[in-house]
């Protein structure tokens, strides 16, 4: 499937049926912020409901938090951020225009990878290799494209390595880079911009003190750390958890959601005994891994992608990508960040933030695994995976085949038409489903019409009641996947939808 003809189809899509909207669009937008609509705010729901269940109600030794977005302004200094926390940015001097170097060179890498892809799979229906036989690795190895891209790729990581932004212009004239809006390779130097968004607090500007805005979720969780450690009272290994919202002022923010200025982040920081963080590390890897499965992002759009450079503070990092539709990205990181954040803490506070294990008669700083998934690109994936295309007869159906209990609506009440007590049997039906489950009701057009608005925005289920209801107690019940239909009876309505929306089910997968 090309994945890339989708993404227009999937933006389109998700504006037309309440999912997402530019934000503040009346006054022409404000670039890479955006609002969840009526549909939006019931998926990225059940999103979040999904793993903060597969978290912390199913671990005893995982408990929540919900730290505030304003800190101390020294936190940041602490953790990295004042000093580090920054994008190397360039001018085209033609159109004005700012880009993200990085971003420059890694789409131009990509590109060559996707001629190495495109041509490797060309010459294996040629030659009829099997995906991984010898002849298919030694082309793959071999290919120019694929020589090449590794060539670019050594290059881009010794600048990033060296953090030698000269290197990176280099790179970016060496590859003939155009500005896409002049064409032309007229490039400034290279510069550092740092990426959080700066405040002020206090009653008048002379006593005001600059904080920031919180650039992520995690440093919320580490001052905290001892407070929940003793309240809670749990033993090393033990995990705080956090959904809330971030904010970073991307310059280059692009791709509909998945990079943008006001974001929400899903993290657990597990807190553990120094030595044990590689088998903590593949525990969390596994764990993190079934859950995307489990809600039913496909196996062939996921894959690992282990860190060759690792950040200052972390032994070990992986990434989860998911194949978007323009390409695969990150989607959740797994690190194993030592005891760098917490011993930071100690140092710039002045206070022990320090573990007393009572068997051991040891006190210590813990080691920490992160794991850290970015709800709004968790939302864009599910979007981009279930958006689908079927020929129906003469007509295309636009369908959502989200994970029942991902969707927005699990089920929708018809009655078939506006009259003879219909309305009357399928309101009864609605409301009481209602207390258990976000259920739709509608009256307006022909069923057919009204199955294809649900399947458009992911219902599951449907539920329609027609005349002979009236006789046999009957209803007919749709499922939006197969389109099949079956007849039967009200009663048993309730415990056929309890069984298709089983949450049960998908926490056992995890």
């Amino acid at each position: 499937m090309d994945y890339s003809t989708i993404f227009p189809k999937v933006i389109s899509h998700a504006k037309e049926y309440g999912f997402v909207f530019p934000s503040s669009e009346i006054y022409d937008g404000l670039s890479a912020v955006y609002d969840y609509g009526q549909m939006g705010v019931m998926l990225k729901r059940n999103i979040a409901d999904l793993w903060w269940k597969a978290m912390v109600q199913m671990h005893q030794n995982v408990v929540g938090l919900d730290a505030a977005i304003l800190m101390h302004p020294t936190t940041w200094k602490a953790s990295g951020h004042v000093d580090a926390f920054n994008d190397p940015l360039i001018d085209n001097k033609d159109s004005k225009k700012r880009y993200r170097a990085d971003v420059l060179i890694e789409e131009f890498i990509a590109k060559i990878w996707a001629k190495a892809e495109k041509d490797l799979k060309k010459q294996a229906r040629k030659k009829g290799w099997e995906v991984g036989s010898e002849e298919y690795v030694k082309y793959s190895e071999n290919n120019r494209n694929a020589k090449k891209a590794k060539e670019w790729q050594k290059r881009y990581e010794d600048a990033l390595a060296s953090n030698d932004l000269t290197q990176l212009r280099d790179l970016i004239l060496d590859a003939k880079i155009v500005c896409p809006v002049s064409g032309t390779r007229e490039w400034s130097e290279v510069r550092q911009f740092n990426l959080m968004f700066k405040t002020q607090l206090g009653a008048t500007a002379d006593s005001a003190t600059d904080i920031y805005l919180r650039p992520e979720t995690a440093q919320g969780i580490f001052v905290n750390y001892l407070n929940v450690q003793k309240t809670s009272r749990q033993k090393l290994p033990f995990g705080i958890a956090q959904i809330g919202k971030a904010f970073r002022n991307e310059i280059v923010a692009r791709q509909f959601i998945f990079r943008m200025r006001e974001f929400e982040q899903m993290e657990m920081q597990f807190f553990i005994k120094p030595g044990t963080q590689y088998e903590w590390f593949k525990y969390w890897k596994e764990k993190r891994l079934r859950w995307h499965k489990a809600l039913g992002l496909t196996a062939d759009r996921l894959r690992w992608h282990e860190h060759e450079k690792l950040a200052h503070y972390a032994d070990a990092a992986e990434d989860i990508q998911f194949r978007f539709p323009f390409g695969f990205k990150e989607m959740e990181g797994i690190h194993s960040r030592t005891d760098f954040d917490l011993s930071q803490h100690e140092k710039f506070s002045g206070k022990k933030l320090r573990y007393y294990d009572g068997e051991t008669k040891e006190s210590y700083v813990p080691y920490v695994i992160e794991t850290s998934v970015g709800l709004d690109r968790t939302f864009l994936a599910h979007l981009s995976n279930a958006y689908k295309e079927e020929k129906v007869g003469k007509e295309t159906r636009v369908v959502l085949s989200l994970h029942p209990v991902l969707a927005p609506y699990k089920v929708a009440v018809f009655p078939l038409v506006k009259k003879d007590g219909l309305p009357e049997i399928a309101m009864e039906i609605f409301n009481d489903l209602r207390f258990d489950y976000p259920v739709f009701y509608e009256e307006k057009d022909t069923v057919g019409r009204r199955y294809r608005r649900q399947d458009a925005i992911g219902t599951p289920y449907c539920i329609t009641v027609d005349y002979e209801t009236k006789e046999d107690q009957c209803v007919t019940i749709r499922d939006r996947d197969t389109m099949e239909q079956e007849r039967i009876p009200i009663s048993q309505v309730r415990d056929r939808i309890r069984e298709k929306l089983d949450i049960r089910a998908v926490l056992k997968q995890i």
